[in-house]
This record gives C-alpha cells, structure tokens and sequence, in this order.
C-alpha cells in the first residue's frame, strides 16, 4: 500500500464512520454498539455517535492531505512494529494513534482498555473490507505487549511509573494525566455559553480534553453558566454519573466546603485544574497576568485551552475542544513525527 492508497482508505473510513453516525441502531455493528454500552454505561449510544462523527469529519481528503503535506512519508516502508496501550476514558479515544501508525505504513499492536473493548472491531472491520491487508496491519492483544520496535502509551501518572519502567528501553511515548480549561472575558453570548457546555458535558466530563476549570472575571454570574448547562440535565438520570455527583456533594457539604449546585453540576470555586467528575471548579481573575501566569506554570498538565478571546497561546473556539484537528496532537508531542524516525 502507497502513501496515496492509504490515505484513500481513511477517507473511506471516515465517510462510513459518518454513516454509522446518523443511525446507529440500523446500522450492521447495532449488536456491537449495544454490547459496549451495556459493558461500560459511560458509554452512551448518543456519545458513540458523536465520536463516530467527530473521527469521520476529521477524516477529509483536505484535512488528511493537509496534516501529511508537513511530513516527507515514504510509500513502501518496511513496517516497525508499534506497540499502543489505549486508554478507555471515551469513545475509541486510541483511534489517533492508530492512525497515525497505520497511515505511516506501519503495523499497530494494541492493547485496549478493558473500558473500550469493542467499538474499535468496527474500526478494523471497516479498514478490512477496504484492504484485508489491514487485518495483519492492526492487531488487537490481551497479553503483554513484547517484540514490538516502539511504544505509545497513555494512561495516568500512576500508570505512566509503570510505562516508563517497563518500556524505558525502547523509543516512546508515554502519556500522562492532563486537563483542559476555558477563559471567559464576560463577553459571551448565551450562544457561546452552551458552546462551553459541550466542552464540559460531553463524554460525561471524561476526557482529558474537556474542560474542569473555569477562570471568570471578577463578579461573573455563575446563574448564566447554570442556564447554559441545563441542555445537558439528562446526564444526571446516568447512573454512573449520579453516583459520582452525589458522592462529591456529600463530600463537600461534610467538609463544609462552600460550592454553587443546580442538581447536575457542582460549581466550587478551587484553583485546580482538575475536578471531579459532576464538579466544575472556577476561579476570578482581576487582570490577564493572573491568566499568564498560570497557563504558564501548568503548560505541562494542560492539554487544551477554550476562549472566545485570543490570547498569546493557542486556544481553542468554545464548543471545539472534543473536535481535534489531525494534527492537534496530545501533550502536544508530534506522534507522526516520532514514527517516522524510528530506525
């Protein structure tokens, strides 16, 4: 397989994943789909779906052409072996970096998350109808990964110890916990607001690209935020999610510690970017130094950033961060560059 070949059979891939989007429950992997939410309940039909059709928007002739126009990708490479260990937080959450190698001419060796065992069959059985050359190309393994040339691994700091252990002695990547934040000037429309909740509700808060943390200018009113949430208030009848939100409420009203509630998602006013699940945290800020100081000095554990307001640094529109371009890639390591130096 070309260059040119491979990157016909992602476009292909994302014309069916769109496909599959618009009616799930018609769909030839119905029984697939049904199977993954029962065994993991964070994984709603709805937000299946729109992983599907994030993945296949992204997956354009112009976008893919325009992500690889950066690299000098040989046709016919003698393919490494590359080791991947997936997360399972969302939705095919690994489909990246599986892209990444296979369109680099590459072979995957995936070890999937227990949380997200079954939707990525659908991907591979879609590259295979395409090219059954791809069922040698992208493996799936339940046991240890060994023998491979590479690895990519994303996990938490916990797990990342135990990556950097195990695989210090081959080339890598190894990812850890990040978060993401958005900036509020006090400009925003209620259009631009519900923006924001997408950013925030989507997979359940779940991703490392959904945002825990809000800075708010001084005096903000919170009740405009709770009115834009309100859209998203079927997440509270997810048992999964429930649990968590009664659980932090019952924390916080036993350490007496002070927060803002409308029964689906606690605001507290905290300065650390990371929340917990059913918990925003929000802190004021008085002047844009605040701001710059501390993107700056958490750069290392963010992974995206949401405003309407440029900024020095990068951002992304409200309503974008779940919507990645190809080459946004995660902790901001250039993951098609590194297959493309393995030797």
């Amino acid at each position: 397989m070309d260059i040119q070949s491979r990157k016909s059979d992602f476009i292909f891939l994302g014309q069916k994943l769109i496909g599959l989007s618009s009616s799930l429950t018609q769909c030839p992997y119905n029984d697939v789909i049904k199977k993954a939410t029962i065994e993991n309940s964070w994984f709603t039909s709805d937000f299946i779906a729109l992983s599907f059709k994030a993945i296949g928007e992204s997956l354009t002739k112009k976008n893919i052409n325009n992500w690889l126009s950066n690299y000098s990708i040989p046709d016919n490479p003698t393919p490494k072996k590359v080791g991947l260990i997936l997360a399972g937080n969302i939705p095919l959450v690994g489909f990246h970096d599986i892209l990444c190698v296979l369109i680099s001419g590459n072979q995957v060796i995936a070890k999937l998350s227990v949380k997200d065992q079954l939707l990525y069959s659908i991907i591979k059985d879609l590259l295979v109808t395409q090219k059954p050359e791809y069922g040698n190309r992208l493996v799936f393994t339940d046991g240890y990964i060994k023998e491979v040339d590479a690895i990519i691994a994303t996990g938490s700091n916990n797990s990342s110890r135990y990556f950097e252990y195990y695989f210090g002695n081959y080339p890598n990547i190894i990812r850890k916990n990040r978060n993401s934040l958005a900036l509020i000037s006090g400009n925003e429309t209620a259009d631009d607001l519900e923006l924001l909740a997408d950013d925030i509700f989507t997979y359940f808060g779940l991703g490392c690209r959904n945002v825990s943390f809000l800075w708010l200018p001084t005096n903000f009113p919170l009740d405009l935020l709770f009115k834009s949430f309100t859209r998203y208030s079927h997440l509270i009848h997810n048992n999964k999610y429930a649990n968590n939100y009664d659980y932090q409420k019952a924390i916080m009203l036993m350490n007496q510690v002070p927060f803002f509630d409308n029964g689906l998602v606690m605001l507290r006013e905290n300065n650390q970017l990371s929340s917990p699940i059913g918990v925003v945290h929000y802190q004021y800020y008085n002047s844009t130094n605040e701001i710059n100081n501390y993107v700056s000095n958490n750069k290392h554990n963010i992974q995206c950033i949401v405003s309407k307001t440029k900024w020095d640094f990068p951002t992304y529109e409200l309503g974008a961060a779940q919507k990645p371009e190809l080459w946004d890639y995660a902790d901001n390591v250039d993951t098609m560059e590194f297959l493309l130096t393995l030797k």
